[in-house]
């Protein structure tokens, strides 16, 4: 798998709580640069707005209705958005390289459907793909707590190459309020996608 770091990303938001954490990933990857492929859920869409009080249109998407805060046309990253039912877009094939994916949050449902292989959307389909084509694919639940066929359904997905890394946020990084809590966890997923950055103290730091 080529890591060069002028190839893609995809993120997918589903309908798993923890909005905070992709809003702030999305950020960061466009801050720094890097062409973004986005897909939300009716879910995703749904706690975007209890959570965040963001009216994101997944039928007439806007950038600005997911960052309104920010200089969008200041921000030196691409976003190419995708409708999660649109299958003729390039992350539904094989053929269009990227860096790796990311579900965040990454619901039940939607975990259920990358362990099956369902493909029922095209957020699941994307995910098959970084799996068959042994991409990076990094998961973000946050369910808590877990009954045994989620639990099941997680270690399926890792023995079929993605990584889990559960929407979990340490301590020890001097803490000083909610942001540093969501940069732990959007640091680590940078971290599995090789990107390097400075959002978090490190242990040892």
């Amino acid at each position: 798998m080529s890591t060069a770091p002028n190839l893609p990303l995809v993120l997918a938001m589903t309908g798993a709580s923890g909005a905070p954490y992709a809003v702030r990933l999305l950020e960061v990857l466009l801050a720094g640069g890097h062409e973004v492929h986005l897909m939300i859920s009716p879910s995703g869409q749904a706690v975007l707005k209890q959570e965040l009080g963001l009216q994101v249109a997944i039928g007439n998407f806007e950038l600005s209705q997911l960052l309104p805060k920010l200089p969008i046309g200041q921000l030196p990253g691409k976003l190419v958005y995708h409708h999660h039912q649109d299958y003729f877009t390039p992350v539904a094939s094989g053929s269009f390289l990227t860096r790796g994916m990311v579900v965040c949050p990454c619901s039940g449902t939607t975990l259920s459907g990358i362990a099956h292989g369902s493909s029922s959307n095209l957020i699941q389909r994307a995910a098959d793909v970084h799996l068959k084509e042994r991409r990076k694919l990094i998961l973000v639940p946050r369910e808590t707590p877990l009954s045994l066929i989620y639990l099941d359904n997680m270690r399926k997905a890792v023995e079929a190459g993605a990584v889990m890394l559960p929407a979990s946020p340490g301590w020890y990084h001097g803490v000083r309020d909610l942001n540093d809590l969501v940069d732990f966890i959007v640091a680590r997923i940078l971290d599995q996608l090789g990107l390097p950055n400075t959002l978090m103290r490190r242990w040892g730091e």
